[in-house]
């Protein structure tokens, strides 16, 4: 009797590889926590002490996250190869809470967030059937583009100060795409699936040559960190103050279908949406209601590590479960923490932007299977490009708009979603009264993710 052959999504590589692999996509994604910590800090003049709990807090819930969605247990996780990270846009909702009331009614939004999560599932589930290609692969490119633009940022540092573009950042990047590129081409094998970590590390040590890195304080200061719970205190729990963030959540759970789909097709797992992308959204709903409790803001799944994942074309989901491993130890270890921080802005930048154009290519492929040529498909892109890159190419162009418009408006991928959603429902799934010529019959998928989704839901 022949051997079962091994899903290579379920494949459990040596403990060397998966260490090495692991850590890569840390390495990727550790920009994301750090930075979102330092804004929250900064912006609420949290004290020295807070502010490295709350680097322990979201370091701990994104690897507890990971491990999560990719094992799997009791259906909450998608058992796919996730990283889980602070949303970036939760973060500024987070922060407009807690600087028009207070922290404490900040923190008890997110947790009223992620408890809107389970109530709204069941319905959102229902709606998965109008998710199509068309949609996802529009949102993939602008999530892309948002993020390069986010990470450029982080590359050239803040307009108008001082070093802003400054040649040595810039170059420091560059040196790092570079280097990417260079291993991806020389090396195969393991080696090759390791060309985005030997580009990181080229950076790091060319920024610490030149430097542009210190090291000073790492060892100094405990070597073990235990985040507190609720470090701000008892949450407020105002449903009107927390009204942002759940419009949000459901742009989230939007969201989490296109990167379950997207990273499935990459591993080559065949999945039925409407059962595994509620998977993803409980693992997220799960976590964000613990990093709710500990003073976070949402943790959501990534769509930063879909990139590593086509990159080195490794499809193990104990990779990222590995990764949340490591995420749990430097959670813990303060050293280590220190040691991801020093790591230049721009080296980080440097390797997130070639990682976020692979995502782009992702969803350029998946809109080339989509036929461009029929006429509810083009418009449908085209708009949802419109108003998605506005607001991501022209910042503030909806400053002048009252709050709640510029929360979703001012969203590029929200903005972008919503009308791509909106315009497939109604090009594909609304039979016009009166019509002139030909028009489609509704209720039909404009290309289908999988032929039985429609199907299951009805």
């Amino acid at each position: 009797m022949p051997a079962a052959v091994t899903d290579p999504v379920d494949e459990v590589l040596p403990v060397s590889r998966l260490i090495l692999l692991g850590l890569q996509h840390v390495l990727v994604m550790a920009a994301s926590p750090i930075t979102a910590v330092f804004l929250v800090g900064r912006a609420l003049h949290l004290s020295s002490d807070l502010t490295v709990n709350l680097i322990s807090a979201t370091f701990l819930m994104c690897g507890l996250g990971s491990l999560l969605q990719s094992i799997g247990p009791f259906r909450f996780g998608a058992r796919l190869p996730f990283i889980m990270v602070p949303g970036g846009a939760p973060i500024v909702i987070f922060l407009t809470i807690a600087q028009q009331t207070d922290i404490q009614t900040a923190s008890g939004a997110v947790i009223l967030t992620a408890l809107f999560y389970f109530v709204f599932l069941p319905v959102f589930a229902r709606c998965v059937i109008y998710f199509p290609r068309l949609v996802i692969g529009t949102m993939l490119l602008l999530v892309a583009i948002n993020l390069v633009k986010v990470y450029g940022g982080i590359i050239t540092g803040t307009p108008g100060s001082p070093d802003f573009a400054a040649p040595k950042g810039v170059l420091l990047a560059l040196c790092t795409v570079g280097f990417t590129l260079i291993f991806a081409r020389l090396f195969t094998g393991i080696a090759g699936q390791l060309s985005v970590l030997f580009g990181l590390l080229i950076g790091t040590i060319a920024a610490a040559l030149t430097g542009n890195m210190s090291v000073d304080g790492i060892l100094s200061g405990p070597v073990i960190a235990l985040p507190q719970p609720f470090p701000f205190g008892v949450p407020h729990f105002d449903i009107v103050s927390a009204v942002p963030l759940i419009v949000f959540s459901i742009i989230s759970m939007a969201e989490a279908t296109g990167q379950t789909v997207a990273i499935a097709d990459v591993v080559g797992k065949e999945i039925v949406p409407r059962d595994d992308v509620p998977k993803t959204i409980r693992g997220d709903a799960l976590i964000s209601l613990l990093g709710g409790c500990f003073g976070t803001s949402l943790i959501i799944t990534s769509g930063e590590n879909i990139g590593i994942v086509r990159a080195t074309g490794v499809r193990s989901r104990y990779v990222t479960a590995t990764s949340g491993i490591i995420l749990l130890v430097i959670a813990l270890l303060a050293p280590l923490g220190r040691l991801v921080n020093a790591i230049p802005g721009a080296v980080v930048g440097g390797t997130a932007i070639i990682v976020f154009c692979i995502i782009a290519v992702m969803g350029i492929d998946m809109l080339r299977k989509v036929d461009l040529r029929e006429h509810g498909n083009l418009f449908t892109l085209a708009a949802a490009l419109a108003v998605g890159l506005l607001p991501i190419l022209v910042p503030g162009i909806y400053s002048k708009f009252p709050a709640g418009v510029q929360m979703i408006l001012g969203n590029g991928l929200a903005a972008g979603t919503v009308v791509a959603v909106l315009l497939n429902i109604l090009f594909h799934h609304v039979r016009p009264k009166f019509a002139f010529g030909h028009a489609e019959p509704a209720g039909e998928l404009a290309d289908p993710i999988a032929p039985d989704t429609q199907a299951a839901a009805e």
